[in-house]
């Protein structure tokens, strides 16, 4: 009986993972959360839609293309999952539901591309209407068509936050400013790391030429104070301090906020996988072998869910993680292949330190949030009432912290709010922001739609 693999995602790294696995003379079950295939950077239109590849994708058009044009050739050969929500992991099986519909699926391996985020640090006013996260804004132009103002402004820092900026530009929006808290002197001090990837390197040279040629003001070194605006008309400008000293007030009705990425890690909690605190990247993040093997038997990790060093590794880890799967199940595979795989992600590890020297988290951002800012959207917790649950409830532990202020109890189950709620509670606490700790994840993942008949349709697969 041929073994059973499920892929979770049909970004990047679970296209590529899946494609692997099909060579293999397998048929993988590949569950994803969104209706089509490509992720978030490749996220394609819906059907009906007429854009170019390369009015939607800009310098990744090509790429984009490639991928989309890869997984049209697997569709026949896997058992493909859209709009199916991975919501819970156990011991050789998993959960998931699509509409009301739930099913519990055993596997013999599962490759978990869970993919990325943004990470997010809070500003005065950013709860108003039309504030977004950028990759919210890159979702309401690819699969809606449809900016999220009629003039925005991005603000943050990384290769994100100029990517959607021209992709705006590209789709004929109107991109008010750049606002970015990193210098060009920090760009300066990552090059020698950045050149481990020339062709990457080119891709944002090229961004910024697109935002040059549309007059796009871009300002680096800024230090955001707030955005203005009003519960009944929502978003109206931004404020920021400049390198030089001096405010700068920019005039828009939204804004699209970013600094990176964060790892989507849930799922990895879940399946059990151990975690480990990354000094450099100020994040909590699971174990992993160079092949992309976990701590746990038959649980393998690719693509940014593991680890964000962008797409174009995703791609090589999540083929790697399948060959790794391959060997660990006796099946043949590759070996050769993996090699050449590790070699080409060891130069993409060795990029994305560049990236993190080039457009640091802005950590120290946190200490100096007023008050009465709202730290989470989804509770309406503010850095005040945080600050108040450290030093009123000895409170310096992210659980604790959650138990009593409710941070990290939303919607979100805290993708928004977590790293800046920990970088906020270890400037309080005057203690190191490993020592605060990590959410822990729970089931469900995300909410659960449930049928109110008295026999819902449920299903398990073994």
């Amino acid at each position: 009986m041929a073994a059973t693999v499920v892929v979770i995602g049909a970004g990047p790294a679970g296209v590529r993972a899946a494609q692997a696995l099909v060579q293999a003379g397998l048929r993988p079950i590949v569950v994803h959360e969104g209706r089509r295939d490509g992720g978030q950077i490749y996220r394609r239109q819906p059907e009906g839609f007429t854009r170019t590849y390369e009015t939607l994708y800009g310098t990744e058009a090509e790429r984009a293309r490639a991928l989309h044009d890869a997984f049209d050739t697997l569709r026949a050969k896997i058992d493909y999952m859209p709009d199916t929500l991975v919501w819970n992991i156990e011991p050789k099986a998993v959960h998931v539901v699509s509409g009301t519909r739930h099913r519990k699926i055993a596997f013999d391996a599962l490759i978990i591309c869970s993919g990325a985020t943004d990470r997010l640090m809070p500003v005065p006013g950013w709860h108003h209407a039309g504030a977004y996260s950028l990759g919210g804004a890159q979702v309401a132009l690819k699969s809606q068509g449809c900016a999220i103002g009629s003039r925005v402004v991005m603000m943050g820092t990384g290769p994100l936050l100029y990517l959607v900026a021209a992709q705006y530009v590209k789709a004929g929006a109107t991109v008010g400013a750049v606002l970015d808290t990193s210098t060009f002197a920090q760009r300066l001090r990552a090059l020698p790391q950045l050149l481990a990837i020339p062709s990457a390197l080119k891709k944002g040279i090229a961004l910024m030429k697109v935002l040059k040629d549309a007059r796009v003001p871009v300002h680096r070194g800024i230090t955001p104070l707030a955005i203005d605006g009003t519960p009944e008309h929502g978003v109206q400008g931004v404020r920021v301090k400049r390198a030089d000293g001096a405010t700068l007030q920019v005039t828009c009705d939204a804004v699209a906020l970013g600094y990176h990425l964060r790892s989507e890690t849930q799922l990895a909690d879940l399946a059990g996988c151990e975690f480990r605190f990354d000094q450099a990247l100020r994040q909590w993040l699971p174990i992993a072998d160079e092949d992309g093997r976990s701590n746990v038997k038959d649980i393998y990790l690719a693509g940014d869910g593991a680890r964000v060093r962008g797409a174009d590794a995703a791609e090589r880890a999540g083929k790697l993680a399948a060959l790794a799967a391959l060997k660990d199940l006796s099946l043949a595979h590759d070996a050769a292949e993996a090699n050449r795989l590790r070699t080409q992600l060891s130069r993409y590890t060795r990029f994305a330190a560049g990236l993190r020297t080039a457009f640091p988290w802005p950590a120290r951002f946190a200490a100096t949030l007023p008050d009465d800012t709202i730290v989470c959207r989804c509770e309406a917790i503010t850095a005040g009432e945080l600050r108040h649950v450290v030093n009123e409830m000895g409170a310096k532990e992210a659980n604790r912290a959650k138990a009593f202020s409710r941070v990290g109890m939303g919607r979100c189950q805290g993708r928004f709010c977590a790293h800046a709620g920990a970088e906020v509670i270890a400037a309080e606490a005057r203690v190191p922001l490993e020592a605060v700790g990590r959410l822990r994840g729970q089931a469900p993942v995300k909410p659960l739609p449930m049928a109110l008949a008295p026999h819902a349709d449920m299903e398990t697969s073994e």
